[in-house]
């Protein structure tokens, strides 16, 4: 396992066991393999329509916890901006808190497979986000260094809602939203393979000292949002504008079948 903070990138590879009895369960039933895999596996298949041509967006999130309009709709126009995914619904689906102070990305992906409800089929893609109501396990309060968001397999992220709501309560000009939308794109470029986690760099951009990020400033994949006070201090310098993905990254997405 290998894990980048955070935004916290995990790289796990989960297989499930299933029994025979779990055929007489339409949920259970469901292949699911597709939807297991590490992160940035999919991110041809995200970014082109070779394979599908639909994207399906499932949203789990905690009572009081789900996400902005404002968020989500600008984080669909990223996706429609990036890739070639033009028909994408998003669904969501209101979750019980698991009442835990803290949550592991091992717990996080367990919810998961208890709540999620969409997988790949056919021609469409699925994509589950989980807005949570507690933060993460890795954080460390006391340094500043408290995590967003953080991608768990190759169609999975989680968002740590009730780490943004904290955040933004501190502050008159930083907005939920912002915050929602630009973990969310961050996120969503850790899916699409960046920065060399499965779309191959075009030229060599890599933050040497912060894996699977882009050294070029004030860029999306930049290490500068590592933590939330570099988000903070990028979005109330652009006032509230998520990062744009600098030339470097945007080649990468395109060289793998991206806009």
């Amino acid at each position: 396992m290998k894990k980048v903070i955070f935004i916290l990138l995990a790289v796990f590879l989960f297989i499930g066991c299933s029994k025979d009895s779990d055929n007489d369960d339409p949920k259970k039933s469901i292949d699911k393999s597709a939807n297991l895999q590490t992160t940035g596996s999919s991110a041809n298949a995200i970014l082109s329509n070779t394979d599908f041509e639909k994207l399906a967006i499932e949203i789990g999130y905690v009572q009081g916890h789900m996400p902005s309009d404002d968020a989500i709709s600008g984080f669909v126009n990223f996706i429609k901006a990036r890739t070639f995914k033009n028909n994408i619904t998003v669904t969501y689906k209101q979750l019980l808190s698991p009442n835990e102070e803290t949550l592991t990305l091992q717990k996080i992906a367990d919810l998961e497979a208890e709540n999620r409800t969409v997988y790949n089929e056919d021609k469409t893609l699925a994509i589950y986000i989980y807005f949570a109501d507690a933060p993460s396990d890795e954080d460390k309060p006391d340094e500043d260094a408290v995590t967003l968001g953080a991608v768990y397999r190759n169609t999975s992220m989680v968002i740590y809602e009730k780490t943004i709501k904290d955040i933004a309560a501190k502050s008159v000009l930083l907005t939920e939203a912002a915050l929602e939308e630009t973990t969310l794109n961050h996120e969503l470029g850790h899916l699409m393979g960046l920065v060399n986690l499965g779309s191959t760099m075009v030229n060599d951009h890599a933050d040497t000292e912060a894996q699977n990020h882009c050294n070029v400033d004030g860029c999306l994949m930049s290490a500068q949002l590592t933590f939330a006070a570099g988000a903070k201090k990028m979005l109330l310098a652009s006032k509230n504008a998520p990062p744009e993905i600098d030339a470097e990254c945007l080649a990468d997405l395109k060289a793998n079948g991206g806009r």
